[in-house]
């Protein structure tokens, strides 16, 4: 667990860019610190690492760099972005100091954890085999799903900024983007699954794939409940989240604004 727990603390170091807003230690810095796990990862294992591994490495990378780059840019430039979001997240101002560490730990952990599957592989010496190619495939996919949703999200509302999204991906299940990040995720886990040892690594593995898809399916609720306020007079809306699933396509889940329990 040594390494481990040296992941943890670069994802500790990456993630403190919350201090300065705190919201930034489950956006940009989840990002940059995922991205910096997989730069640690190449360096802990110089010259060790299979073909398979540092494949799953650099996919953290671009991963993270993608994720925290666009944050980074959407709340930085974006305008319309940051005047909306003023009323939907609160500042942090006033929150202890106490709070903002107890946010940046267990976020820094979650993080750890969620890259898990390929510290415990190089930790425990295993090389690349199929499932780790499948794992990785299955990520890369999500990758792509998660960079189109942003891309035609950011178009459409160029051409109309008052209007939900409903073109490209969004066409299929309202959140392309979250589906796109559980699906990563997934590909991760499932690429682990045959390294690792004893039940610590497998409870530590299991809480960052679970965490992440908790984290997931709280973003959908907020969104919607979002959304709803601002287009819930609108009957095409209406009528688009009657038949659009929510989170997964083809499985009829379309609300999840009841469950009070996803409160990521």
């Amino acid at each position: 667990m040594l390494l481990f727990l040296v992941m943890f603390v670069v994802a500790l170091v990456f993630s403190s860019i919350g201090f300065k807003k705190y919201v930034w230690f489950i956006s940009i810095g989840y990002g940059f610190a995922v991205a910096a796990i997989g730069a640690a990862l190449l360096v802990a294992g110089c010259g060790q690492l299979s073909a398979g591994m540092v494949c799953a490495c650099v996919l953290f990378i671009v991963y993270g760099l993608r994720l925290g780059g666009y944050l980074a840019f959407r709340e930085l430039k974006s305008a319309s972005y940051n005047s909306k979001m003023k009323t939907e997240i609160k500042s942090g101002d006033g929150m202890s100091i106490f709070a903002k560490c107890a946010i940046w730990i267990s976020a820094a952990l979650l993080y750890a954890c969620e890259t898990s599957p390929v510290i415990f592989r190089l930790a425990n010496g295993a090389g690349t085999d199929a499932l780790l190619v499948v794992g990785m495939i299955v990520s890369v996919v999500g990758l792509i799903v998660e960079s189109v949703a942003d891309l035609q999200k950011n178009a459409a509302k160029r051409v109309n900024p008052r209007r939900f999204v409903d073109t490209g991906l969004f066409r299929i299940v309202r959140c392309p983007n979250y589906f796109g990040e559980m699906l990563f995720w997934t590909g991760v886990f499932v690429g682990g699954i045959t390294v690792y040892d004893g039940p610590l690594q497998w409870i530590v593995a299991l809480l960052g794939y679970l965490g992440i898809i908790y984290v997931m399916f709280g973003g959908a609720r907020r969104l919607e409940m979002r959304q709803n306020r601002s287009y819930g007079d609108d009957p095409e809306y209406r009528r688009y989240v009657a038949m659009t699933p929510i989170m997964i396509p083809l499985v009829p889940l379309y609300s999840v604004e009841k469950h009070k329990w996803l409160v990521a």
